[in-house]
């Protein structure tokens, strides 16, 4: 299954992103939320944000996979996922928008080409082919 690879590149970018935050807290000796330090809210926001985005992104590539995609398409959309939320990884923190708004803007385009794509191959190939 093809998207267990992409599932795991996502889990090791959650995991970086977890730490960031936890060294964040030691360092700042916040146990909950920010503490009104920026650098933790940026932190927190970045892993939020991964958390939120991933787990529908890849549910869908995973339908899309189990409704008979090529492979191909498969993994240029897996990797899509993962160079989008590395981008946003990247950039809000470190407070680049450009880098920041270009990983959303790869994100919220996925996310919609994955659902466009999955009603397309169950209209056309699957369950609610209508021809």
């Amino acid at each position: 299954m093809i998207t267990s690879l992409y599932a795991s590149l996502s889990a090791f970018l959650i995991v970086r992103l977890s730490l960031s935050v936890i060294k964040l807290r030691r360092i700042n000796r916040i146990s909950v939320g920010d503490g009104g330090n920026e650098e933790l809210q940026l932190a927190i926001r970045t892993h939020s944000n991964a958390v939120e985005y991933i787990p529908i992104a890849l549910l869908l590539l995973l339908t899309l996979e189990l409704n008979g995609a090529p492979k191909i398409l498969i993994h240029v959309l897996g990797a899509t996922l993962i160079i989008g939320r590395i981008f946003h990884a990247m950039g809000l923190p470190a407070k680049n928008l450009k880098r920041r708004v270009l990983g959303m803007q790869i994100t919220i385009f996925l996310l919609i080409a994955l659902a466009i794509l999955n009603i397309l191959f169950l209209v056309f190939t699957g369950p609610l082919k209508f021809w």
